[in-house]
């Protein structure tokens, strides 16, 4: 009878020592099981099993979240660059914010366990790389394309430089290395290969002021300066040009001006010949909704859904708690889903950094209505956006505390940026939030500028184009006014040495009556200078003028050789080339002033008395010094030496006092021309 209860009792303990032991292994299996499984998601560890899967699929591997600056459609010419190695080479293009360099690489290649060369390179150029059990001089290219490249060179540029100076060995790699190092040290960053759109602006503002300005200058200078070097005091004139010889060559330096112009217009494009202000190949439609399909396909599966390309910021535990909170939210009432997307928000990416267009995608994508969260695991900004729920957002969702959506310090110095505490707290609020009939809602977003073009230059004759024109035509009278001053300040210096012929108004006062024959040699000399300039560059001379040149010509063959001549020839060439001026400038003088033609044109004709002895008078034209003072005439009629007999009692010159015309045929007679 006793025995029977010991034997129970026996058996009792050997069934409770065998649940323990079952119990004690269950929990040691449960113990080491759950660190693996609850292993924190922000260590690199998670982000390199993906990338490591991504990489056996294919060695080559770019994100789809930078297709602003290098699509995910480059992902050929980066794997026929890669070829070119010579070894086993896998290349991540990633975005920076989302690496952490040579750590990253490491643990990929742990993952993978593959031996080669791996290459890290985000949205600008190479930034690591790690040669794992194969020989290649990795950090020399790395330092090459850095150095040896400007900035905006781009990612896929820079990645063919790296595989340039891998191809060629370790000794001539170190030494590019080095060149471009001591390059860069001395010389600073390579100019840029690229212009933006400022750039593009003054290079059109440029071309407008050069097709105006310089044809302007053109027309407006070198008439200006050839004519002021023509009448220059002292300069040396030919006077025996003929005005029908140069008529033709009146519309050269129009249609050199407008040759001109043409030419800057068809040269600024070949000069100014950038159409992109960026290396970034264009994105195809397939680049700009990669990852707005990924994004939605992942959340049409899971309402949480964490960038696999970037560090994760929620563990195990926290997406429990996050994904209890959305089920019972879901559930309560006028409650609805909830879509957290923990997703980069890059500047590169579809979006151009702007969340409140990248919810809106993601919602159009997944055609369901309910709370959007983004949250960027990067900087850690959390924003809200409710489509179609019926919640107060304005009064609850858009006036969260800046803690919550853009973090303090705390959460800027932790790893995962407390995303886990603070969507918690984005979870209450929406649990807090008041309900009502007329929903709140985000609306359509800003548009976005075009990534397809965005990188596209204006045309260069467009935009500031159309006011350079204008500048170029006020800078062209600027210069002018200028070149005018200086030239006018030159030809006062010139004219201290060699003073130029009197004007018209003062003869009557300087011109002697009793001339010496150097005087009107130098007189003669003087005027038939000022003559040739006037008359060569006076294009429209009519027939008055050029009778008056031809006869002042035919007493002077021999140009400003004047030294032979007699008294009276020199007399008569300075009559008619100053008649010969006045016709230029306008003035219908047909008579010159009869008591002394030096005088200049004459105002009217009157009986006057040349002589003090005698009581004869003559009719003769005078001028108007002579009128007005007809008892100082005896006095002013012009004797000519060296005996200073009266003028008109030449031959040649006493035609004067019958007017310009007369003379002018007298000369003609006297040299047997008609």
């Amino acid at each position: 009878m006793r025995t029977a209860p010991k034997k129970a009792d026996g058996t009792t303990r050997t069934e409770l020592l065998a649940v323990l032991a079952i119990l004690a292994f269950l929990v040691t299996l449960f113990a080491t099981a759950t660190p693996t499984a609850q292993a924190s998601p922000s260590s690199p560890d998670t982000q390199a099993a993906y990338l490591a899967e991504q990489l056996r699929a294919n060695p080559v591997y770019v994100t789809d979240q930078l297709p602003r600056e290098i699509p995910k459609s480059t992902t050929p010419a980066f794997t026929k660059l890669a070829k070119r190695t010579g070894v086993p080479t896998y290349v991540l293009v990633l975005p920076m914010e989302a690496t952490d360099g040579e750590a990253l690489l490491g643990t990929v290649h742990d993952r993978l366990g593959k031996d080669g060369l791996y290459v890290l390179i985000d949205d600008s150029s190479v930034t690591d790389a790690t040669a794992y059990g194969v020989s290649a001089p990795a950090d020399d290219a790395v330092t090459t394309a850095q150095y040896e490249l400007p900035f905006d060179a781009g990612p896929l540029r820079s990645f063919e430089r790296f595989v340039d100076v891998i191809a060629e060995g370790g000794e001539k790699a170190a030494a590019r290395a080095e060149a471009a190092r001591e390059k860069y040290d001395s010389d600073g960053e390579p100019a840029d290969m690229y212009i933006g759109p400022s750039d593009r602006d003054n290079q059109s503002f440029l071309t407008g002021m050069a097709i105006t300005g310089v044809p302007l200058a053109m027309l407006l200078l070198i008439p200006y300066v050839r004519r002021w070097w023509r009448r220059r005091p002292g300069a040396p004139v030919s006077l025996n040009k003929r005005a029908q010889h140069r008529r033709w060559r009146r519309w050269l330096l129009p249609a050199a001006a407008v040759a001109t112009a043409a030419a800057i217009a068809a040269a600024a494009p070949q000069v100014f010949d950038q159409t992109t202000s960026s290396a970034s190949p264009r994105p195809r439609a397939i680049d700009l909704n990669a990852r707005l399909d990924r994004v939605a396909e992942g959340l049409s599966q899971d309402p949480i859904y964490q960038d696999p390309e970037s560090p994760r910021a929620l563990d195990k535990t926290q997406l429990g708690q996050l994904h209890a909170r959305i089920a019972k939210f879901k559930t309560s009432e006028g409650g609805g889903p909830v879509f957290m997307a923990l997703v980069p928000q890059l500047y590169e990416d579809e979006s151009g950094n702007d969340e409140e267009y990248f919810a809106y995608a993601v919602h159009d994508k997944l055609g369901k209505d309910g709370v959007y969260i983004v949250a960027d695991p990067l900087d850690g900004y959390i924003d809200v956006f409710n489509y179609g729920l019926g919640l107060d957002s304005y009064s609850t969702l858009y006036d969260l505390p800046d803690s919550v959506t853009y973090g303090d310090e705390k959460s800027d110095e932790a790893a995962d940026h407390l995303l886990g505490e603070r969507l918690t707290t984005v979870m209450t609020a929406l649990d807090e939030a008041e309900r009502t009939d007329d929903p709140t809602t985000p609306g359509d977003p800003y548009p976005l500028t075009d990534p397809i073009t965005e990188d596209e230059l204006n045309p260069l004759f467009y935009g500031d184009f159309w006011p350079g024109l204008t500048i170029g035509a006020l800078a062209a009278g600027a210069l002018f006014a200028l070149v005018a001053a200086a030239l006018g300040m030159a030809r006062k210096s010139l004219l201290r040495r060699n003073p130029d012929p009197l004007q018209t108004a003062d003869l009557p006062t300087v011109s002697p009556a009793m001339p010496t024959k150097p005087y009107l040699r130098d007189t003669a000399r003087a005027e038939l200078q000022a003559m040739a300039r006037e008359f060569g560059a006076g294009e429209t001379a009519d027939t008055r003028a050029r009778n008056r040149y031809d006869a002042t010509m035919l007493l002077a063959p021999q140009g400003e050789n004047v030294d032979d001549l007699p008294p009276s020839t020199l007399t008569a060439i300075i009559i008619l080339a100053r008649a010969t001026r006045a016709a230029l400038a306008g003035d219908d003088s047909t008579l010159c002033c009869g008591v002394n033609p030096l005088h200049g044109p004459a105002k009217t004709s009157r009986h006057v008395r040349t002589s003090t002895v005698e009581t004869r008078r003559r009719m003769l034209p005078v001028c108007e010094a002579c009128l007005d003072d007809p008892h100082k005439i005896p006095a002013r009629l012009l004797k000519l030496p060296p005996n200073g007999r009266p003028y008109y009692e030449d031959e040649l010159l006493s035609e004067a006092p019958k007017g310009f015309t007369k003379l002018g045929m007298k000369v003609r007679e006297a040299a047997h021309v008609q």
